[in-house]
């Protein structure tokens, strides 16, 4: 029996990219890579992810725009500002950031 990846970080976390400048807020996760091959093959061979790990759906942004970001864990880090994201669609999913514990709450109609 194959045993679940356990996700290190949860939505309605914020986060950043490790390698590139961006940031975003969790909206979902995937417990190994759930995206199309022609996705997966985008990415240079020596820059490819694991696949048998969770991959993070994120509201994210950077300087210039927002977008949504599929991201692997290992790619992932907290992000120490813990600032609310600027997304537009942070509040389709979300009802509210809570600033004591610096992190979005899940609006109960998407929560599983």
């Amino acid at each position: 029996m194959r045993l679940m990846n356990e996700a290190k970080f949860q939505i309605g976390q914020i986060v950043r990219h490790r390698l590139f400048s961006f940031r975003g807020v969790i909206f979902d996760v995937d417990p190994e890579f759930n995206n199309t091959e022609e996705w997966y093959n985008s990415i240079p061979a020596e820059a490819r992810p694991r696949k048998d790990q969770p991959y993070y759906h994120l509201l994210a942004e950077n300087d210039e725009t927002e977008y949504v970001a599929y991201v692997s864990e290992q790619n992932l880090l907290e992000d120490e500002t813990r600032d609310p994201v600027r997304h537009p669609q942070v509040r389709d999913y979300f009802a509210g950031f809570d600033s004591k514990k610096k992190q979005y709450k899940l609006k109960d109609k998407r929560a599983h």
